[in-house]
């Protein structure tokens, strides 16, 4: 039952807060799902770097999503005999972690910081 209600957590914070990390890493202007989300995003500017997750579509940012879900997933259910406390630091953690790896790859991949 804890270990759901943890991860639930996890992938909840993941859904609601995925698009301003996408502005963290970017500097995309994307803001929070309920401030206009991708509406500032430099996707929409002509003569500049596209941000990563942006461009690759809804297919590749719900797949960058459950790249994260999938690690929180992990460590909620991967580890029996931790504790709760330390399961959800470790959940919540995955999602700056996670999400720091999958924007470097796409980015260096896009030559987007070059």
């Amino acid at each position: 039952m804890k270990r759901g209600l943890v991860f639930a957590l996890g992938a909840g914070l993941t859904c609601a807060f995925i698009i301003d990390l996408c502005n963290l890493f970017y500097r995309c202007g994307c803001r929070s799902w309920w401030s206009g989300a991708a509406e500032a995003c430099n996707v929409h500017m002509a003569g500049m770097k596209h941000c990563p997750w942006c461009t690759i579509g809804t297919g590749g940012f719900a797949a960058v999503v459950a790249g994260i879900v999938a690690a929180q997933a992990w460590l909620t259910f991967g580890f029996p005999s931790w504790r709760w406390t330390r399961r959800i630091v470790a959940v919540a953690a995955a999602l700056p972690v996670a999400g720091a790896l999958a924007a470097v790859v796409l980015g260096l991949w896009q030559g987007y910081w070059f």
